[in-house]
């Protein structure tokens, strides 16, 4: 109703969120939250949340909607906003059931399914690695004669690096395959092209990408991932030639997959030959600490922007704030220690220190990227030597 405050449902699964929390309640929103119920103690921003409701991961989706619509009864719903990757086609599901504005399922699955998400890119004639859905067998074995390996086998729902596997044969490919059983189908092989990876952070508002920043990986994440390295990314300068050509790109991606409104962490990656291809998109806000990465270099921050764009909805204004144009970048490392001791990391470019058990990690920021660049050469060096450790990759994501 006109004049009353907004009703904002948050699903989160996983523990974060607080900035878009926070924002919400400046804002004067009635801030829900429905989370796992094994998060229930956690140090949520609590003066923030009106009030909690809990479900199981494996609950049925029956239930989930017969919940929210119990829920429904007495709290009116504008806005349902899913905070974490896991959690994006729940909260597609639920607006389309309970008729509230925003991303419906279609949607959500081209910014959670790998294979949509190719076969979008495709539709649009953006380019992107060659792939085939592990499905038909023949059409499987036809497109390995074609592509040369290495591959690298995909699940098609989950995030990050999460259950990524380079393969480098056939007999390689088919023993992990048959090694899956059932579970085929929830994959897709791609070629793999070695190269740099990069990651567009974005805003968009009415389908317009309103703010949006480019960034380099030191190391692939992936690799990071299967080989434990040292986590690093840095921002680009606004007048970078090849970060100003993936924002061109993420733009076209962002606008093919129809984002209405809403934010995105999108990755791309340049093969030897300077060709850009399309990795994967996601309407939510880069892991990792790139949303820190990303204040450091520009004063804005992706989860109040994103709770301001939420709020403004379909009828709304949204004017984002104007960056202050430096560059940033975080060196992270698993750490051998429990607690470490950074004592020793001392320059003034410092401008935040990663405070998580067996983690070390430093965020820089300058006016001069030069500067940047070198701080996080000699930091990863550092960081090896200091702390640096490694665990196995995971197949799926922590419970």
């Amino acid at each position: 109703m006109p004049g009353m405050p907004l009703t904002v449902l948050c699903i989160s699964t996983y523990r974060k969120g607080d900035e878009f929390l926070r924002e919400c309640r400046r804002q004067g929103c009635r801030v829900l939250l429905l989370t796992e119920q094994k998060l229930a103690d956690s140090d949520w921003p609590r003066d923030a949340i009106d009030a909690f409701f809990y479900l199981r991961r494996d609950m049925p989706e029956d239930d989930i909607r017969k919940g929210a619509a119990y829920l429904a009864r007495t709290e009116r719903l504008d806005r349902i906003v899913a905070l974490d990757d896991f959690d994006v086609e729940m909260a597609a599901m639920l607006r389309e059931y309970l008729h509230v504005p925003g991303m419906g399922e279609t949607t959500a699955r081209g910014f959670r399914d790998k294979l949509a998400m190719r076969s979008r890119a495709r539709s649009a004639g953006i380019r992107y690695p060659e792939f085939v859905h592990v499905l038909n067998h023949a059409t499987v074995t036809e497109w390995t004669s074609r592509v040369a390996p290495p591959w690298v086998l995909k699940p098609r729902a989950q995030a990050a690096a999460i259950g990524i596997r380079k393969i480098a044969s056939g007999e390689q490919l088919w023993e992990t395959v048959h090694a899956l059983g059932d579970a085929q189908a929830d994959y897709v092989l791609e070629r793999f092209v070695p190269g740099d990876v990069y990651h567009v952070d974005s805003l968009v508002f009415d389908r317009r990408v309103v703010f949006a920043i480019a960034s380099r990986y030191g190391t692939p994440p992936m690799t990071v991932a299967h080989e434990g390295g040292i986590f690093v990314t840095r921002t680009l300068p606004d007048a970078d030639a090849i970060g100003k050509a993936l924002k061109e790109m993420n733009a076209r991606v962002l606008d093919s997959f129809a984002l209405l409104r809403g934010v995105s962490h999108t990755e791309f990656i340049r093969d030897r030959d300077g060709r850009v291809y399309f990795l994967e998109t996601s309407a939510r806000v880069g892991g990792a600490f790139i949303v820190d990465v990303v204040e450091a270099a520009t004063g804005v921050n992706l989860w109040r922007e994103w709770a301001k764009i939420e709020i403004a909805g379909e009828h709304g204004k949204y004017e984002p704030p104007i960056s202050t144009g430096q560059s940033a970048g975080i060196v992270l490392s698993l750490a051998r220690q429990e607690e470490p001791d950074m004592s020793a990391y001392v320059e003034p470019e410092i401008v935040s220190r990663i405070r998580k058990h067996h983690h070390a990690g430093v965020i820089v920021a300058s006016d001069d990227d030069q500067r940047i660049r070198a701080l996080l050469d000699s930091y990863v060096t550092r960081f090896y030597a200091d702390f640096h450790a490694s665990a196995p990759p995971l197949d799926r994501a922590v419970e």
